[in-house]
């Protein structure tokens, strides 16, 4: 019973050692991508080092053995680098890609209690040391070193003794005082005296243990700041003191500092205010299980239904008799607000996390193929729930593959179309209509519709002789088993691809399009909805049944005049509305509503937007208010339905659900066809038969 009280603290260190593992090594990876299209600075190359050395300080305390000795020699080969004894060639900067992929294997095998083989990274191993070796000749690496007095000429010096001593704890971990010296040193002239009296004699001493302390004292411009950071990885492992013993310039008479030492109020008086010193309030975190914090936001939801049931019963009450009840509804309902918006802002991440693995996919697989590609992102900063980042990895990954197996052509096909040598996939996120939109575009070859659909039809996909419309074309590519590659590779060609992307994202209740021109490119575009999201809506009528539309997606309201409503052949009734013509979509005949409002004239139009259907008008009998809802996913509480994005609880207790406002034009479209062709007499709209005005 003890050693189980005794190790659950060890094994929750230890998921949270992996977990701050996991964001360092998503850290390193981006900023080595910095490094590599030249975009990195000297703080891109500091930050890089701190995220292999923060692992390895943590793999020392759980005794990690093989992961300390390999970010040990990655940790020498980036301090070569900060001294400039190695230059960050395109050879060197391939040489750290290959690191932070071992590194991540060599960590994730340490979690999953794998056991690598023996000779694992060995040639990545190799090749940092022979890097190494040749940051010893100063000319190997191109880079001729400054002198001292280049390094430690600085204006406006302070000099500043401190006092180091570590504990065992912190050679334990496999922080090294040699590297902190390093760092010091780049920040001017150092001396160092070394305190060895507590060293015991030999027959006695502890190979793990601290004996040794230091005295710095460091002739140097830069704040007292920038000396702790030094220090921030050990600071809770050794004795640190930091004090200024000279203010101002270091050749000012000896005189002048004795007068100040004599006189403490006078020197205190004498010292320049510097802001930098005094350091910022850090931001302080924690780190909750998601189980919890879904927990709370599920609980917070509730409480945000039941606050929508109070207000709606406040309504009934005569506010003459009850004002002190009214107030009290009306500032629950701000505090209930506020608490969600909080609740849903712990689960929000930025797909950043996603993104910042793409183009470490690209380099690879574009070096697989021949190819020359860049990728652009956008939007990275985009926020969305956690549990639909998690999910975005797998189908990211396989439409960038796709782009670049299928749609970028080579190099000498580029050059011969035209085109730029090097092709570009573009990667962006925004929100746009309370949903997440994410686009994959490349300017390759695109879509080669006649080879599409003759692949189909010889795989039985689609019927011999079947005439079907471009974008009908487009989406053979999400079947089953569908694929226009001539050869069956690693990559591509096997039917697979495209099909789980469609499943995956179908999955996370969203949807993906694709728009392509042959031979200039192909865009990619999927939209997700805001799973455990809070939302802003417009509560509508029509007929007997309610529905909630996304208020970000809502543009304007209005009731039509006659003159303004005009049919056009193949598209229905459209609105013009200050020189647009808008296409009306009437929500009774999508959803198969028979007592709603039929005439737009009566009804009620609001102009709404959507990233794939443009502008149009959707006619509802009666806006009954703004309300802010809780989304409940209706996939997982009952099943998918084409046009609703999901469902929430209103005031009164009823469900209402939620437009999917993209979805709702094609769904009407093809009602309207249908009604057409095989109902014509039993029409919920009678088109007027006269030729259609001028739109």
């Amino acid at each position: 019973m003890n050693n189980e009280a005794e190790g659950y603290p060890l094994a929750q260190f230890r998921k949270t050692y992996f977990e701050e593992c996991a964001e360092l090594l998503d850290a390193l990876q981006a900023n080595l991508e910095l490094l590599s299209n030249g975009s990195g600075d000297e703080e891109t190359l500091h930050a890089i080092f701190r995220s292999v050395h923060s692992i390895k300080g943590g793999a020392g305390a759980f005794g990690f053995g093989g992961l300390v000795a390999f970010s040990h020699v990655f940790e020498s080969l980036l301090d070569a680098m900060r001294e400039q004894k190695i230059s960050a060639t395109p050879d060197v900067v391939q040489i750290l890609l290959r690191a932070s992929d071992a590194l991540a294997d060599i960590v994730g095998a340490a979690r999953d209690e794998h056991v690598l083989a023996a000779d694992f990274a060995a040639d990545i191993l190799t090749a940092m040391e022979e890097a190494l070796l040749g940051a010893s000749d100063p000319t190997a690496s191109g880079v001729q070193p400054k002198p001292d007095s280049e390094v430690n000429e600085v204006s406006g010096e302070r000099r500043y003794r401190i006092a180091f001593t570590p504990h065992t704890e912190m050679l334990q971990k496999a922080n090294e005082p040699l590297l902190l010296i390093r760092q010091l040193r780049k920040l001017g002239g150092l001396s160092i005296e070394v305190d060895s009296s507590r060293v015991p004699p030999l027959d006695v001493i502890e190979p793990e243990s601290a004996y040794l302390s230091w005295i710095f004292t460091l002739d140097t411009g830069v704040p007292q700041s920038a000396i702790h950071e030094v220090f921030e990885f050990v600071e809770d492992d050794c004795d640190l003191k930091i004090e200024v013993v000279s203010d101002g310039s270091l050749a000012a008479p000896a005189a002048n500092l004795a007068a100040n030492s004599a006189n403490p109020a006078r020197l205190a008086a004498s010292k320049p205010v510097d802001a930098a010193v005094a350091p910022a309030t850090p931001t302080q975190s924690i780190r909750v299980d998601v189980d919890k914090v879904d927990r709370l936001v599920n609980l917070v939801g509730e409480l945000v239904i039941t606050q929508a049931m109070l207000t709606e019963q406040g309504t009934l009450l005569p506010v003459d008799h009850y004002p002190a009840l009214i107030q009290g509804i009306e500032a629950l309902a701000q505090g209930a607000r506020e608490l969600q918006e909080s609740v849903m802002a712990i689960r929000a991440q930025p797909v950043k996390s996603v993104f910042a693995r793409m183009p470490r996919i690209v380099r690879d697989l574009a070096a697989t193929l021949g190819k020359e590609v860049r990728i652009v992102t956008a939007g990275e900063m985009t926020e969305i729930d956690k549990t639909v980042i998690e999910q975005l990895n797998d189908p990211l990954t396989h439409m960038i593959r796709n782009a670049l197996d299928h749609g970028i052509e080579g190099p000498d096909d580029r050059i011969a179309a035209g085109k730029p040598r090097q092709g570009t996939i573009h990667l962006s996120a925004a929100q746009r209509s309370g949903r997440i939109v994410i686009e994959v575009a490349d300017d390759g070859r695109g879509l080669n519709r006649e080879k599409v659909l003759a692949k189909a039809q010889d795989r039985g996909l689609v019927a011999a002789g079947a005439s079907l419309s471009d974008e009908e074309i487009d989406n053979l590519i999400f079947l089953p088993a569908f694929s226009t590659a001539d050869v069956v590779s690693n990559i591509s060609g096997r039917g697979v691809d495209m099909d789980v992307v469609k499943r995956n994202v179908q999955s996370l209740g969203g949807r993906i399009t694709v728009q392509s021109r042959f031979g200039s490119g192909s865009r990619f575009t999927l939209s997700l909805p805001l799973t455990l999201a809070v939302l802003d809506g417009m509560v509508v009528s029509v007929g007997k049944e309610t529905f909630i539309i996304p208020l970000t997606a809502i543009i304007e309201s209005l009731r039509p005049q006659a003159a303004d409503i005009h049919p056009v052949v193949g598209r229905g009734l459209v609105l013009a509305l200050r020189g647009e013509y808008l296409p009306l979509t009437h929500l009774h005949r999508c959803f198969a509503i028979s007592d709603a409002i039929t005439d737009p004239c009566r009804g009620i139009v609001i102009i709404v937007e959507s990233e794939s259907a443009g502008r149009v008008g959707v006619m509802v009998d009666e806006l009954l208010g703004q309300q802010q809802v809780v989304v409940k996913s209706l996939e997982a509480n009952y099943e998918s339905v084409d046009g609703i994005s999901g469902a929430t609880i209103l005031g009164n207790g009823r469900v209402a659900l939620i437009l999917d406002i993209a979805r709702l034009r094609e769904i009407d479209s093809r009602m309207a066809t249908d009604r057409t062709v095989f109902n014509h007499q039993n029409a919920i709209i009678d088109l007027p038969e006269e030729a259609p005005h001028a739109a």
